[in-house]
């Protein structure tokens, strides 16, 4: 019976993003708004997730060996996305922004852990498994918001956008069939690609997407992105707070 509430729960988890879908319908000058919105939104929550949530974690299971990873995350994203400008960008003009991969790669490191989690939180108990999915879905859903405003301001249509993001949220079923099989050999290896991942996410937030924000300076874009990224941010420490209750 593990296996099938294990199943069930991270395909749930992976449905969420698709959460996009509720802009599909909305026109493309609206949509323009919204994604600079979600742009700011998406680097608060990036921020937010890495430093309030992933490290904090990372740190309580693997002390403060957690930062070399983060490193290790930060230096192999930069080598990441060298390559991808090499690979798909000539003469300066990228069809679709490398950061776009970065985030794909990044968000599929991050649902990779999640489906980790939640399968060894079934094997313990299925009320631990049940709480570990609840926490799962709540960060999901800032995020995955987020990481469907960056894919299409990076060049990507909204229904590739929906596609690309829904085939990253999988890696969630494949992590958990990975921790049901080899739970005891997988659970170091889970401890240090958290602060991995985390690394990864700080450099998209602080390197890729911040910069497109600055390509706006109106008083009210300003506004507009202090406010976003302060609320990406706030979000994901209110469900710190509300995660430590559950």
């Amino acid at each position: 019976m593990a296996i099938i509430e294990i199943l069930a729960s991270v395909t749930v988890v992976s449905l969420i993003s698709l959460i996009g879908i509720l802009f599909v319908g909305v026109n493309d000058s609206i949509m323009k708004r919204l994604i600079f919105a979600l742009l700011g939104f998406a680097t608060g929550a990036l921020m937010g997730g890495a430093l309030l949530h992933m490290l904090p974690e990372a740190l309580e299971e693997f002390g403060p060996s957690s930062f070399q990873y983060t490193v290790i995350g930060i230096v192999s994203f930069f080598v990441m996305e060298k390559f991808l400008y090499w690979r798909h960008c000539h003469d300066g003009v990228c069809p679709v922004h490398s950061f776009v991969y970065l985030n794909l790669v990044g968000d599929g490191l991050h649902n990779l852990i999640d489906g980790m989690i939640i399968a060894a939180s079934f094997l313990h108990s299925g009320e631990l498994g049940l709480t570990a999915t609840i926490a799962v879905i709540l960060h999901e859903i800032p995020q995955e918001l987020g990481d469907f405003g960056v894919l299409v301001y990076g060049g990507l249509s909204k229904a590739r956008a929906l596609l690309l993001n829904f085939i990253s949220a999988l890696t969630a079923v494949l992590g958990s069939l990975i921790a049901y099989y080899a739970a005891f050999y997988v659970q170091e290896a889970v401890f240090k690609l958290i602060p991995f991942a985390a690394g990864g996410f700080l450099y998209i937030a602080a390197t890729d997407l911040m910069p497109e924000l600055h390509k706006r300076s109106s008083p009210r874009d300003s506004f507009t992105q202090l406010f976003t990224v302060v609320a990406g941010i706030s979000i994901m420490s209110a469900l710190k707070n509300l995660l430590t209750v559950i």
